[in-house]
């Protein structure tokens, strides 16, 4: 016989409520707390500009633990882009060695399939304006339909078209938008322990000032490029948080050094600011102190994103409604009663 635990069944129960407050959701991202507000900004040297100053952040947010998987952007394509007005879906996105994102139909009833085994290798082929148009999307609840402004056009960034350029910024109340280039700085290379607790900046993602192995298994390992590939693209991408808790940055968030260079809102000249380096690319890139850009209306085989949002986007485990309070008041009831019958 199975005894009954209630202890169990509250645990399960509490399950149901949870799930049943994300009903409707096609994409759940799973969020990382950068708080320590206020932090001093970090004093190293970019090598593409002199510049420095970068990671200070007045305000706490929340950042993506990993990069944009080819399953979420799939979601994505399958609810706003059965036809593809501005171009959200790249015909490269179907190379196998990427993962793969197929498309099938024509305009008016496109449909997009992820290739099994590959859903959470990070998307690529990704233009600045594709990426904004996400979190678009994800501000806006993930509303199904045409791309316009309840889906992809407004929302986090003012896009109404937008395929090039650099003007657009982000808009006041958006709820999940492409890091600055201080968040992604500070959520890559910041941690509030160093120095004795005082905080710092380590000069890798990977809380270490010392050039990583690319080895899957080896602590503080980061896949990047170093010398071993003898054809593009023969490695590739891993799948997202492959490489483990110890090679995430100070704040939990995973590859952050390689996989593929991630967009931010940074903007260089007539560029968008790229930060993080990629799989075909060798380790100086992953440092905090290389910082590259590319045309934010691009779209290539190394480039990726994750996003951010306000800290409202990490919620709290949801108080049990008073219906799951009655069931499980119902369901103790019943325990307390068999456990009498038993002891009888």
């Amino acid at each position: 016989m199975v005894s009954f635990q209630p202890g169990a069944l509250l645990s399960s129960l509490l399950a149901i409520a949870i799930t049943s407050s994300e009903a409707g959701a096609v994409v759940h991202i799973d969020f990382a707390w950068v708080g320590n507000p206020g932090n001093a900004a970090d004093t190293a040297v970019m090598e593409i500009d002199g510049t420095t100053g970068y990671g200070a952040v007045a305000t706490s947010f929340a950042i993506s633990r990993t990069e944009t998987t080819l399953e979420q952007y799939t979601a994505f394509l399958n609810a706003v882009a059965a036809t593809d007005t501005y171009g959200l879906y790249h015909p490269n996105m179907g190379l196998p060695a990427l993962g793969g994102i197929t498309r099938s139909g024509s305009p008016g009833g496109y449909q997009y399939l992820v290739t099994p085994g590959s859903e959470t290798k990070p998307v690529s082929f990704v233009s600045w304006f594709d990426a904004a148009r996400f979190c678009n999307w994800l501000h806006n609840g993930q509303a199904a339909g045409a791309q316009n402004a309840t889906t992809t056009e407004d929302g986090a960034y003012s896009l109404n078209g937008a395929t090039s350029g650099t003007a657009i910024g982000r808009n006041t109340g958006a709820t999940v938008w492409l890091p600055s280039e201080n968040e992604w700085y500070k959520a890559a290379y910041h941690d509030p322990d160093k120095n004795g607790g005082g905080g710092g900046y380590w000069s890798m993602p990977n809380r270490s000032d010392s050039v990583p192995g690319n080895t899957i298994g080896d602590p503080g390992a980061l896949n990047f490029h170093d010398g071993d590939y003898t054809s593009w693209p023969t490695a590739a991408m891993t799948d997202a948080g492959q490489y483990g808790n110890l090679s995430a940055s100070a704040y939990g968030i995973h590859d952050m050094g390689g996989n593929v260079f991630e967009w931010n809102e940074g903007i260089i000249g007539n560029s968008r600011g790229l930060r993080g380096g990629s799989w075909d690319f060798p380790e100086h890139y992953l440092a905090a102190i290389s910082r590259d850009e590319f045309d934010p209306s691009g779209e290539t085989h190394n480039i990726g994103f994750r996003v951010a949002g306000s800290p409202a986007m990490i919620n709290p485990v949801p108080e049990p409604t008073t219906g799951i309070l009655a069931v499980i008041s119902v369901a103790t009831l019943m325990a307390h009663r068999r456990r009498r019958l038993r002891e009888s």
